[in-house]
């Protein structure tokens, strides 16, 4: 699901072949679509706005937790930087309480990443067949 913080990841995506990048019309449906990737043996990467991780939990929990499937879920850390758009507000102050709460493996990317991390991000997502979630926060991709 596009967000204007991934604009650019999202204009490198739509020119890749239908194999590589499908859309999504809701956030659970994209859970769904890399669940099933998941079980194709692939390593699929969600792309969506927090607001949508909140919509999507349940679809999380009863695919990605339940059935030990790995993902790379990209977060947009929409909240209280976004002044003008009071509907990030609530969300982005409880973000990371809702990921805590399900006991999910996050961090938050602010565009600078050690060189031996997204090693160690990889190895987390398959040694724990779980989903990990990076918060992107704005201005991080560009």
């Amino acid at each position: 699901m596009p967000c204007s913080y991934i604009e650019s990841l999202c204009g490198v995506l739509e020119k890749r072949p239908v194999t590589f990048h499908l859309g999504a019309v809701r956030e659970d449906i994209a859970v769904g679509i890399a669940a099933g990737a998941a079980m194709a043996g692939r390593l699929p990467v969600v792309y969506m706005q927090n607001s949508g991780l909140g919509y999507s939990l349940n679809a999380i929990d009863s695919l990605h937790l339940i059935y030990r499937l790995p993902a790379l879920f990209l977060v947009t850390y929409r909240g209280p930087e976004d002044q003008g758009w009071e509907e990030h507000r609530v969300m982005g102050e409880h973000t990371e309480d809702l990921l805590r709460a399900f006991d999910l493996p996050y961090r938050v990317f602010r565009g600078e990443m050690k060189e031996e991390e997204p090693e160690e991000i990889k190895n987390t997502i398959l040694g724990g067949e779980l989903p990990y979630f990076l918060l992107i926060t704005r201005g991080a991709l560009q």
